[in-house]
């Protein structure tokens, strides 16, 4: 049961957590936002795609968009996020959705992510969902709040 147990459902496709802390643009990395997920320890750091309202501390839903390096179908292993705190590097997950029409995957690494495969020879058409898969992620992975 996730703690605190959600009181609305909401799309399996769609990351609900805490937003810790919004970090300003620095010389050598773009502003982000450290944001928790129950249930977890994870404390990604995420791009924001847009305006993020929320006050730290508070719950966030978004969603998170990824870019993949390779997608490979595993056998074995957990549903994980590397680092457990920062941008993510590693996902590995079970695959939730596929949305030819944007060319992602959704994989639930503990918490949903939105992937695009960035090699030519794979697109999101060539996986289906219940898929269990492994990826590098490339830098910038993005946060994209619901209104």
């Amino acid at each position: 049961m996730i703690h605190p147990a959600p009181t609305t459902k909401i799309d399996p496709r769609h990351a609900r957590g805490t937003l810790l802390e919004l970090r300003p643009e620095t010389a050598t990395k773009p502003a982000f936002a450290v944001v928790a997920f129950p249930n977890t320890r994870y404390e990604l750091h995420l791009v924001p795609k847009s305006t993020i309202a929320t006050p730290p501390g508070k719950r966030i839903v978004g969603t998170i968009h990824a870019q993949a390096k390779r997608i490979d179908e595993v056998g074995t292993g957990g549903r994980y996020v590397e680092p457990v705190a920062g941008r993510p590097r590693r996902v590995q997950g079970v695959i939730v959705a596929v949305e030819p029409s944007t060319n992602e995957i959704v994989v639930n690494a503990g918490v949903p992510i939105h992937c695009r495969p960035t090699d030519p020879r794979q697109k999101a058409a060539d996986f289906r969902e219940g898929q269990f898969v492994s990826f590098d992620v490339m830098e910038g992975a993005e946060f994209t709040p619901l209104a």
